[in-house]
């Protein structure tokens, strides 16, 4: 596997690669006692780097990415119906268990949404609960917050949270 480090408004994300696509994004402190980014040149790494800060900077909408999340089946499906939401939407995670046929699953889908290994390009910070509040995030509550706050989203909250 090939990493690199990217500061971002959010804080340092640790990037990985298996060679041919993105496999993992990790917040600060979620990525261990790892240092320095692997030596190796990795187009998969150049190119997830320049489009995360295209995004962050507020220029990119859409991710155009090789990426090979591990997850279980299902895990999969949830991950590519969030990767559906359009930049600036939201979506509940009931709205998300039926875009998978999965009616009944709505907590299935929130503990798939929490083990996306893909966080910003996988857009699972638009997923908010059923009532309008936002919910858990793996980066925390204000990460998600910046990341709405960065597609203009916010304002869609019914409550205001």
């Amino acid at each position: 596997m090939n990493y690199q480090f990217l500061d971002t408004p959010i804080g340092k994300l640790r990037l990985v690669s298996n060679g041919a696509a993105l496999v993992r994004i990790e917040f600060e402190g979620r990525y261990g006692d790892v240092e320095e980014d692997s030596p190796v040149s990795d187009p998969v790494l150049e190119a997830s780097a320049s489009q995360l800060r295209d995004y962050f900077a507020g220029t990119r909408e859409r991710f155009e990415l090789p990426l090979e999340p591990s997850g279980t089946d299902f895990q999969r499906a949830v991950w590519a119906a969030l990767s559906a939401i359009p930049h600036g939407e939201l979506r509940s995670y009931r709205d998300i268990a039926l875009a998978i046929d999965k009616p009944a699953a709505v907590r299935a889908v929130g503990a798939a949404n929490g083990r996306n290994p893909l966080p910003v390009v996988v857009p699972c910070h638009r997923v908010i609960g059923s009532d309008g509040s936002l919910t858990g995030f793996a980066g925390g509550l204000d990460i998600k917050r910046r990341l709405l706050e960065l597609e203009g989203s916010l304002g869609e909250l019914p409550f205001g949270s």
